[in-house]
């Protein structure tokens, strides 16, 4: 979204130009708004926590990433296992279904894309709004570096088998079998990508 010029931003906030480049500059160098030469100003996101977590995870390295990522799914898998309601049962086999249709299309950025839908859901059905908060952004940058990344065909056929597992156990409120399908997903991940390198 574009936000007024900052002419009409000076006669709508009744502020001075001074101040309103200083905040636009602030905002811009925290990643809420992102400066497009010619074009104006635009909204990047809302959330001063994402834009944060984001420029972080793109300047971590990969494996500590994915460790973290790892620690948040294990633990959320373990509570969507106990907390999941019907409505949530029923929304992750429709993305599981989706993921797996998906995978067909051989296409990796829709795979990859599809795939980081699944994981969100499964964390937020585990009730716990912050950690899908923290991990929806942590998963927009795994999304990004997996992306482009082509997996052998054994290692997909493992993905989607551990995908189901982890369905299983959190339809059957097993949590330590879901902490341990969503480790050995991560695991799987982390192995897939590191054989493209």
């Amino acid at each position: 979204m574009r936000i007024p010029p900052e002419h009409d931003l000076v006669e709508q906030l009744g502020v001075g130009r001074t101040t309103v480049r200083e905040a636009l500059g602030a905002l811009v160098h925290l990643g809420l708004l992102e400066a497009r030469k010619g074009d104006g100003t635009y909204v990047r996101t809302s959330s001063e926590m994402h834009s944060v977590l984001m420029r972080r995870a793109n300047t971590s390295r990969w494996s500590d990433v994915l460790e973290l990522r790892a620690v948040l799914e294990e633990y959320a898998s373990g509570l969507a296992a106990l907390r999941r309601t019907e409505d949530d049962l029923n929304r992750l086999r429709h993305l599981l279904d989706e993921a797996e249709a998906t995978v067909e299309s051989a296409e990796m950025p829709a795979i990859a894309e599809s795939d980081t839908r699944f994981h969100q859901a499964v964390v937020s059905a585990s009730g716990n709004t912050l950690l899908t908060e923290v991990y929806d952004v942590l998963s927009t940058a795994v999304t990004e570096q997996i992306g482009g990344t082509l997996w052998p065909s054994a290692t997909a056929s493992e993905h989607s088998l551990l995908h189901r597992r982890l369905v299983e156990a959190i339809a059957a409120q097993d949590e330590v079998g879901a902490r341990y399908c969503a480790t050995e997903i991560v695991k799987l991940t982390e192995t897939g990508t590191e054989r493209q390198k």
